[in-house]
């Protein structure tokens, strides 16, 4: 329901003795889903769903959920992260993307963390259709979708990275993040669960998530709020996993030495800390980034939290962040304007944020990333992106590109 008018929400959340596994209960076709490590949150159904485009689309989004949270009555004994009233949200990367930004609030979430369990039912008055059903559904039958290359393919987009380095030597950019897509098409009434599982499974240390067909598995955390305290966890700067124990060791300390990756996080992690200090200016973050494992890459990371100052919520803070170095260049103005230049094709969501808000404006985001966008038809588009330095290989840029797509590639296939 989107009408002004109705959207007066009462919220009840009561905590439940026990809840195994949580992707079974969401919708096969339309899952709402939000997990890392076996924990999170699924919603069921659609009780409110807010739309939002154009350059202001995540203040916007800030601006309704304190107007929806403000008419609400929650009822929440619960108190853990991820209870009461709490939207899904999805926002496309760019101000001009013809993909719409959303929050969704289900009917109902379920959810588990820390050995705690509890479902939250929300109704929204003049409603009176019943609730759904809290029962685990059968997966639907197996399928493989093989993707195939989108808007362009691998030689012109190394051409494009080509363009890219030359326009860093000039000094036009420091840094640009190109992206390419692969496309494909799931049969009719696919359950897409089933993709979900094999990133849950796959990638347990990442954020699997779906909202609104955009689905993934995102090793990248953009901000989490919780009692006033804000972090964020900052990648940039990739290497694929070695063989075996020798030569992954190898490639772990190639990384961390290396200093065309060194630069390009140096830039994504000024970009994060110059954009939240305004709100957190006692922010605190290691001076080297550390090595994250993932199963098919090494990432240089660094976290970074401090307290907040003022009364930004995480949509506000989102806001503030995106789009960050990691995704986007450095400066901001002139590499987005280097993507639309180069990339033959529209992001949606891709790279935008994806997560969740509550009612105190805490939640938990990450950038969209490994991830791919699922049309209401079955078509699939999938997205993977590197970030293009002066020192930068449009090869390996292009090998680099290859590796990301592997959690999506391998979970269709």
């Amino acid at each position: 329901m989107t009408d002004t008018e109705t959207r007066v929400l009462s919220v009840e959340t009561i905590e439940i003795s026990d809840l195994k596994q949580i992707i079974p209960l969401s919708d096969p076709e339309r899952p709402l889903l939000w997990m890392r490590k076996g924990q999170g949150l699924v919603g069921i159904g659609e009780a409110v769903r807010l739309e939002f485009e154009g350059p202001t689309r995540m203040q916007d989004a800030a601006a309704a959920w304190r107007e929806l949270v403000d008419a609400a009555t929650v009822t929440n004994p619960v108190e853990l992260p991820g209870t009461g009233l709490v939207a899904f949200g999805a926002f496309a990367f760019s101000a001009s993307s013809a993909e719409k930004s959303v929050l969704i609030v289900p009917r109902i979430i379920l959810g588990k963390r820390d050995g705690r369990f509890w479902v939250t039912k929300i109704t929204v008055a003049g409603d009176d259709r019943p609730l759904p059903r809290l029962e685990p559904r059968a997966f639907g039958d197996e399928y493989r979708i093989s993707l195939l290359p989108g808007d362009e393919d691998p030689g012109a987009f190394r051409a494009d990275v080509e363009t890219a380095i030359q326009r860093i030597v000039r000094g036009d950019v420091g840094k640009v993040v190109l992206a390419r897509n692969l496309v494909g098409h799931l049969p009719e009434g696919s359950d897409i669960r089933r993709v979900l599982v094999d990133l849950a499974m796959g990638y347990p240390d990442c954020w699997t998530y779906s909202v609104d067909g955009l689905i993934g598995s995102s090793p990248e955390t953009l901000v989490g709020v919780s009692n006033r305290t804000v972090s964020a966890r900052v990648l940039a700067g990739t290497m694929s996993r070695g063989r075996d124990a020798d030569s992954d060791a190898e490639a772990a300390t190639s990384l961390v030495t290396s200093v065309k990756d060194n630069d390009e996080h140096a830039f994504a992690v000024q970009s994060v800390v110059a954009a939240l200090r305004p709100h957190s200016p006692h922010l605190t973050w290691s001076e080297l980034p550390f090595a994250l494992k993932l199963p098919n890459l090494w990432h240089l990371a660094t976290d970074v939290a401090g307290p907040l100052t003022d009364r930004a919520t995480s949509l506000d803070l989102i806001a503030a962040l995106h789009p960050t170095a990691a995704v986007a260049g450095f400066p901001t103005d002139a590499a987005l304007a280097l993507i639309d230049e180069l990339e033959p094709f529209d992001r949606g969501r891709y790279a935008g944020p994806v997560g969740w808000v509550d009612a105190a404006g805490d939640g938990e985001w990450a950038i969209a990333l490994r991830c791919a966008q699922i049309s209401p038809t079955g078509d699939i588009t999938a997205y993977a992106g590197c970030g293009i330095v002066a020192e930068s290989d449009p090869m390996k840029e292009l090998t680099e590109t290859k590796m990301k797509f592997r959690p999506i590639v391998e979970a269709f296939g």
